[in-house]
C-alpha cells in the first residue's frame, strides 16, 4: 500500500485490533477499546478482504472500515 496513506505512521504500532466471533461478527478494537461491530454482509466481506493481507494492510483495512471516528477531544486515559 501507498506510504502516503499513513504518513503520520500511525498505524505502525498496530492500534487496531479485531476477533470474529463465532457467528461471524467481526469486533474491532482500537488500542484495547471496542469501537464498532460489523456484522452480516459487512462482517463477510471484511472477513473476505482481510484473508491474503499483510500486518500493515490489515492495520489500513481496519482504519478504513472504522471511519472517522476520532476527532482529538477524547479523554486520554491515564
Amino acid at each position: 500500500m501507498s506510504d502516503n496513506l499513513d504518513k503520520r505512521q500511525k498505524l505502525q504500532d498496530e492500534p487496531f485490533d479485531f476477533q470474529i466471533t463465532k457467528d461471524q461478527k467481526v469486533l474491532i478494537y482500537w488500542h484495547g477499546k471496542q469501537i464498532k461491530i460489523l456484522a452480516g454482509k459487512a462482517a463477510q466481506k471484511f472477513i473476505a478482504s482481510i484473508s491474503n493481507l499483510d500486518e500493515y494492510d490489515i492495520q489500513l483495512a481496519l482504519a478504513k472500515v472504522t471511519g472517522n471516528f476520532k476527532h482529538g477531544n477524547e479523554r486520554q486515559s491515564k
